[in-house]
């Protein structure tokens, strides 16, 4: 066997490893990678915005409001407009949605960090230096992407562009 088709078999691996989990955290809690980080987001920081939540989760403010709108259709967060100055909504969970987040599980994201930082310094350099020359070899290198584990689309695609 090649090396480049070791490197693809890995690949895939991966690929499908971020697959199965992702399918398991939706079986288990209903939710997917991306709601369970902005439910994470939310139960951080009682009464944070949603635009913060798209700077801290490295997502477009409408696909987090476009989560955030499932999330709350499914009362698991409540959006609340300040008194004060009426532009500003703030975000909690529900006690629903408390109850969902403590019984899931952890993101894939964050068990691979925890393994990731175990790793020495020389160690995540070289795989980050790795992961980046692959991304430029498949010429993904330009591809906009948050730091999520998720396979496919994070949102449904519009069903219409109403002026967008």
């Amino acid at each position: 066997m090649q090396k480049y088709d070791e490197l693809l078999i890995a690949l895939r691996k991966v690929i499908r490893a971020i697959d199965l989990h992702s399918k398991q955290l939706n079986k288990t809690s209903g939710l997917t990678g991306p709601q369970l980080l902005i439910m994470n987001e939310v139960a951080q920081t009682d009464g944070i915005t949603a635009s913060r939540i798209a700077q801290n989760v490295n997502l477009s403010p409408a696909t987090v409001t476009n989560i955030l709108d499932r999330l709350e259709s499914r009362n698991l967060v409540n959006r609340v407009r300040s008194q004060l100055d009426k532009r500003r909504v703030s975000l909690y969970l529900t006690e629903q949605g408390t109850a969902l987040l403590n019984k899931a599980p952890q993101p894939l994201q964050e068990h691979f960090i925890d393994k990731f930082t175990n790793l020495a310094e020389w160690e995540q350099t070289l795989l980050l230096s790795s992961m980046q020359r692959i991304a430029a070899m498949m010429d993904a290198d330009k591809i906009d992407a948050s730091p999520l584990l998720e396979v496919g689309a994070i949102t449904k695609p519009p069903e219409s562009n109403k002026g967008e």
